[in-house]
């Protein structure tokens, strides 16, 4: 039996991965993105661990909303990059930042 403890020692390193990910990669917008969703999956694995610690479904219940939002802003995402890279050939943090306006 996998204890409470060594779920959330697993998160934590999942999450410190993502956000280790996102200050060393400042430049790639899809891997920007990628370190995103793990922090959610990171969070999601918490959620999961602690309902069924409690024995209450309503954490395992968030999550599915969770991964239903994360589905939806990695689809948004990738399409608006799509559409960044046909227009610019690049999808460089640094070249798109005149995109602000």
């Amino acid at each position: 039996m996998i204890s409470l403890s060594e779920y959330l020692i697993v998160s934590a390193l999942l999450f410190s991965i993502s956000i280790a990910g996102i200050f060393l990669n400042r430049k790639n917008v899809l891997l920007l993105l990628m370190c995103i969703e793990l922090m959610l999956l990171a969070v999601n694995l918490n959620f999961v661990a602690f309902s069924h610690y409690l024995n209450d479904l309503q954490g395992q219940i968030f999550v599915f909303f969770i991964l239903t939002v994360a589905a939806a802003e990695a689809a948004i995402g990738l399409a608006i990059l799509v559409v960044v890279f046909r227009t610019r050939r690049t999808i460089n943090v640094d070249e798109l930042k005149d995109l602000k306006g």
